[in-house]
């Protein structure tokens, strides 16, 4: 079975650090290197260094990059300035999600889709189904591994690598060809943990050279290698949705939230845009919406959700916080029960538990 698993460029290092690999959509990654609790400490009051080289990269060139971006997208490409980078939707004709990723933009009209390692193919052809006037679509996703620097210490550590002004590189904003240790790479500062930090995109020897430059610089700090259990504690924990759970071909983007993302008075418009144009008109049928346990227990990924006896949803995310002990999950219901401070109930394991809706995010930085 093993064999068969897809690895990142990054797989021989694992062990090194102590990594415990599992099978993550077909690909052989780090589920944690110490504990989830640990890496997960660790990227909250210091930095964590994951590989997420199994995500996928997507470029989209030509004189009609932009006008084909702006149909196949939910968000208004046309905002993204060249070195800046934006959070978006591919959807389907009825509103439901292909995939949420991040578009940078690399020149005038030169373009990198980064998509879900789970998605690449299924995007990449859906890409190309919809390609309309001079427009290249190209996945390069062998050709380029990605880490991503997490955490307050993130930026401090980076710079000790770089003469590159990192501070100068905002949110959301990006420097290509950057020398970082030797080593020319993209640096993006963005992430997927609800911290500051960056993400790394370079050749595979590029970034198997930085993965062991950056832990060592950062040893001494006590930054360490973090596997797929704390990015999803982290990711959770600041209520960024999951390709799979919170979003999917079923779940529309205004249902998981993410309608800042979603211009629907986009001209023209965009694959799906008219189907949730309805969805919004009509008044949502389903929320996804954030829930505590009263009673004991952990509401765990598709869990039911009761009101009164009625089943009204299932849980999407749920676990208990690293952080501040709670058991408390994503749950996508029925939108009339959505309003904070409802009382639920969560069937675990035969038995319905008291739950209370409560505010989202579970956790936000305040530097």
């Amino acid at each position: 079975m093993t064999n068969e698993l897809k690895r990142t460029p990054l797989f021989d290092e694992y062990a090194k650090y102590g990594g415990k690999t599992i099978d993550f959509g077909g690909w052989e990654l780090p589920v944690q290197f110490s504990s989830i609790k640990e890496e997960h400490d660790a990227v909250r009051n210091r930095a964590g260094l994951f590989d997420v080289s199994h995500m996928g990269e997507i470029f989209v060139e030509g004189s009609d990059a932009l006008p084909y971006l702006q149909k196949m997208l939910t968000n208004d490409i046309s905002k993204i300035a060249v070195g800046g980078a934006q959070y978006s939707a591919l959807c389907y004709e009825d509103g439901g999600v292909v995939d949420d990723l991040l578009t940078y933009r690399l020149a005038d009209e030169r373009y990198l889709l980064c998509v879900n390692a789970s998605n690449i193919e299924k995007d990449f052809e859906w890409l190309q189904n919809h390609v309309e006037g001079n427009v290249t679509v190209t996945n390069a996703s062998d050709d380029y591994a990605q880490i991503a620097l997490q955490g307050p210490l993130a930026e401090e550590l980076l710079q000790s690598l770089t003469t590159e002004d990192l501070a100068a590189i905002k949110y959301f904003k990006f420097k290509d060809n950057v020398d970082v240790a030797g080593q020319s790479v993209l640096v993006s500062r963005s992430g997927y943990t609800g911290e500051d930090g960056f993400e790394l995109y370079g050749t595979p020897e590029a970034i198997i050279e930085l993965w062991n430059k950056i832990l060592d610089a950062g040893k001494d700090k006590g930054v360490v290698a973090a596997g797929l259990g704390a990015r999803d504690t982290l990711r959770f924990e600041a209520c960024l949705p999951l390709y799979g759970q919170e979003l999917s071909k079923e779940i529309t983007p205004l249902e998981a939230g993410i309608g800042f993302a979603v211009k629907l008075a986009k001209e023209p418009q965009f694959i799906g845009q008219q189907a949730l144009i309805d969805q919004k008109e009509k008044g949502l049928a389903r929320k996804s919406v954030g829930i505590e346990m009263i009673d004991k227990g952990i509401p765990r990924t598709g869990y039911k959700v009761f009101k009164d006896g009625i089943e009204i949803g299932e849980v999407t995310t749920g676990t208990q916080s690293p952080m501040t002990k709670r058991n408390i999950g994503l749950a996508l219901i029925d939108a009339k029960f959505a309003e904070v401070g409802t009382e639920l109930e969560v069937e675990i394991r035969k038995n319905r538990a008291k739950a209370v809706i409560v505010e989202k995010p579970f956790y936000k930085r305040t530097k």
